[in-house]
């Protein structure tokens, strides 16, 4: 693992438009935030003169020239991605956070994990399957390559860390801007985590390409929503190699001898090929979606 490093992501500008000038203790608590959590991002920031319509998000985002984040009335922050703002909105998933289950939950199903359970979401995207891994108590490392990406979970996070309902979740989530191979390297070489740590499962949700979503000999299949849309400006589909790489390190994290079974998990299309066309032990599936179980 000592030969895998961490590559450096070069610092992002990003346009911070805010629609009121009383926002400005918000603005500066994004700033700190940046700061906190060491994301490579300077925040341009800019008061919006004019109304943000659609028409208006479409034009900024069609002249601009670097990222745009908007904070709206509410001070929720969003991503501005052709014309549309995106956000996490876990506030969106309650009634599936309240009601999951194994039964109702394709991935509880295959993730089997418990209120003790700790869990790696090693692509954690816009966070919500993360929230159905935490609704069973466990604690969910989140890991997101993207700093805009770890940016938006951190400020949701606290977001709802603020609703008395959602603060015993918010508190099992732990969000780090990294790439999973490298803190794969780091977890097994003791550099971070503790000798003692056990993870029982690892999540992979890796990107893939939009072509995966439907079957090629029927055409049927689930549509791309706007989120994953948008995740395909930031992010590409990892190739083979890097598949190969990244399936076996997280074999390696879940194979401490301590306990019994370490799982990992895969999120695929229904029609997507294997990872690393590798045989999983297990599989899950629905009409849109299958999780692939390597167990170790």
């Amino acid at each position: 693992m000592s030969n895998v490093k961490h590559v450096p992501t070069a610092v992002i500008n990003c346009q911070l438009l805010y629609v009121s000038e009383s926002q400005a203790s918000q603005v500066d608590s994004l700033q700190a935030l940046v700061a906190e959590h060491a994301l490579p991002i300077i925040l341009n920031t800019e008061l919006a003169t004019d109304k943000l319509t659609q028409k208006r998000r479409q034009q900024l985002s069609q002249t601009a020239t670097q990222p745009i984040l908007l904070l709206d009335e509410k001070d929720k922050l969003s991503w501005l991605s052709d014309g549309l703002s995106i956000a996490p909105e876990w506030d969106k998933l309650q009634r599936r956070v309240v009601s999951a289950g194994r039964k109702s939950e394709l991935l509880l199903q295959a993730a089997k994990i418990t209120a003790d359970s700790q869990v790696i979401d090693a692509t954690a995207g816009f966070g919500h399957d993360s929230l159905i891994l935490a609704s069973t108590g466990a604690q969910v490392t989140m890991l997101e390559q993207q700093p805009l990406m770890a940016l938006l979970l951190l400020v949701e996070q606290r977001r709802m860390s603020a609703l008395p309902n959602w603060q015993k979740l918010m508190s099992r989530l732990h969000i780090i801007n990294i790439d999973a191979l490298s803190y794969f390297a780091r977890f097994n070489n003791h550099l971070e985590a503790d000798n003692e740590q056990v993870v029982d499962v690892i999540y992979l949700d890796p990107m893939f390409p939009e072509d995966s979503y439907q079957d090629s000999k029927t055409g049927k299949g689930a549509k791309v929503g706007k989120h994953m849309q948008a995740l395909h400006q930031l992010a590409r589909p990892p190739t083979l190699d890097e598949e190969q790489q990244l399936l076996q390190h997280a074999q390696i994290v879940v194979s401490q001898p301590s306990r019994k079974q370490g799982r990992v998990i895969v999120k695929r299309p229904q029609f997507a090929p294997l990872l690393a066309h590798l045989e999983p032990s297990e599989s899950w599936s629905n009409e849109a979606v299958r999780f692939d179980g390597y167990f170790v």
